[in-house]
Formats: structure tokens, sequence, C-alpha cells
């Protein structure tokens, strides 16, 4: 199943719903249909596509711990590689977040994912993430995407890459591995936002809950990862690296997926060239 299926899948899983109340987010990896009460994901890569089973199999896991203080999808029903309908979790993404009881907010999540990697049950059914992990990057960045970039792009690189390479193999945590803005959901409350939900968590496992906060800070600022890691050990050195790769994931998955767009945009700041 792919786009083109669109009409059939309004015809299947939103017979009376009116058009105005469906909408079509293109991804990354997915295309999905939002209706009022489920959504139907449509994987656009081969690869996305292979890993939409195991996704079905981890939200199943996340819905059933019950400690992680907010709703994520619950699998409706699965098509294999071929669609996944999941539960809708209330709430919209917001870009910003000026009250500080949302970042205590998210320093809670975090919180709960690393209460939940201390689950045994938890530890033997989610993937643990390698240990050669950032050495594997970095030598797919080399090679995949060195000869598309300025000598000074090399040089950034090259520097970013060492950070990642020294990161120490941290496993102590559920993350959610996308834990940015667009995936985090909000419902406002007497004029305040609350933490309504977390969506996307095709690439959760046990690892460094530095990965989380890295991304958080990336997409909510600074000022954010500063009033969460109020609540967190030390972690700000490698929040940094981390933080210092996402650009070269981003243009990996672009090139491997052929989406020019997503490439383009990752090495623009690596003298990208075409």
């Amino acid at each position: 199943m792919n786009a083109m299926d669109i009409p059939y899948v309004v015809g299947r899983w939103f017979p009376d719903v009116a058009p105005e109340r469906l909408a079509v987010r293109r991804g990354q990896f997915h295309l999905v249909v939002v209706g009022p009460d489920r959504v139907v994901c449509l994987p656009r890569t081969p690869a996305a596509a292979a890993r939409l089973p195991r996704r079905a199999d981890v939200l199943r896991l996340l819905a059933g711990l019950g400690g992680l203080g907010v709703p994520v999808p619950r699998p409706l029903e699965s098509g294999g590689e071929e669609y996944l309908v999941l539960s809708r979790v209330p709430g919209e993404p917001l870009e910003t977040l000026a009250d500080a009881r949302a970042a205590d907010a998210l320093a809670g999540l975090l919180a709960a994912l690393a209460r939940a990697g201390a689950d045994e049950g938890v530890r033997a059914a989610l993937p643990v993430t390698p240990q050669d992990r950032w050495r594997r990057f970095s030598a797919d960045v080399r090679a995949e995407l060195f000869l598309l970039m300025s000598g000074d792009g090399r040089l950034r690189a090259e520097r970013e890459l060492a950070a990642a390479v020294a990161l120490p193999h941290v496993t102590t945590a559920v993350v959610h591995g996308d834990l940015g803005p667009e995936n985090i959901l909000w419902e406002v409350v007497d004029g305040r936002p609350r933490l309504s939900g977390v969506i996307d968590w095709d690439e959760a496992a046990l690892g460094d809950p530095a990965e989380d906060l890295a991304a958080l800070a990336a997409g909510f600022g600074d000022d954010v990862l500063g009033r969460v890691l109020a609540h967190a050990d030390d972690m700000e050195g490698r929040v940094a690296a981390i933080r210092g790769t996402f650009a070269l994931q981003q243009a990996l998955s672009g090139v491997r997926d052929g989406d020019e767009e997503e490439l383009a945009d990752g090495l623009a700041a690596y003298g990208y060239r075409r």
C-alpha cells in the first residue's frame, strides 16, 4: 500500500467521516491519514515498510506499561508491512514552550522512560542500542556523504563524528529516538499547555537518555534544555555530542531513501555539492 491508496484508506477506515475532518501528513518515512479517532500509517520507503511490524510490537509494549504518564498510540489493526492503524492520541504539537511547567512535564516524561528502562520485561522486549553504533555511523557518513561535502564540510563532520565515537555506551533508559516537537502533543488547559501524548515510536530502544534530551534541545531550544537538565544527571556533554550528529543523520537517511530534499537540508552546513 502506498500514497496512491489514500482513496482506499478513506473508504475503508473513514467511510462516514467528512473530508474536512481528515488530515494527510507526509513524514520522512510515512504518509499518515489522521481521522477523528484513528490514524492510518502508510510506509513511504521499503525500509519504513520493513520496520512497520516492529513498530506495532513496540507500541503494544508501551501501551501496556501504564507508567509513562502520557498516552501513546495503540495498534488497532496491523497489515504487516503494508499499513498500520493506530488510535489517535489527543493534542497538537507546539513549536515553542514558554511555560516552565511544560518543561517540567518533559522532565517527568524522561524520568518515566528511565524507570521503564529498569523494568526487566521491557529490557527483554526492546532492542538495545548497539555498542558500536556511533563507530558504524561514522563509517557510513564517510562512505556515503563525504563526497557530497566541501573540504570545510568534511572537517566539520570529522569533528562531530569524533565527539560521537567517544561517547560511552549507555543503555539505562527507554529512548524514544525522535523526541522532537512534532512528536510531542499538548492540550491547552486554562491557557497553559498540558502534555497529552507522544507519538512516532519507530526508533524506540534501550539507550542513552541524552539522545532524547538532544532532540528536545534541537526542537525547543537551550532554555527548555536547561530546565529539563535541572532534573537530570550531568548529561550536558553527551547531549551536545549527539545533537551535533542530527544533520548528518538526516542526510544519511535522505541519501538512502532517495529523498533529495532531506539530503540537501541535512548537508546545507557542509557545503553540499550535487
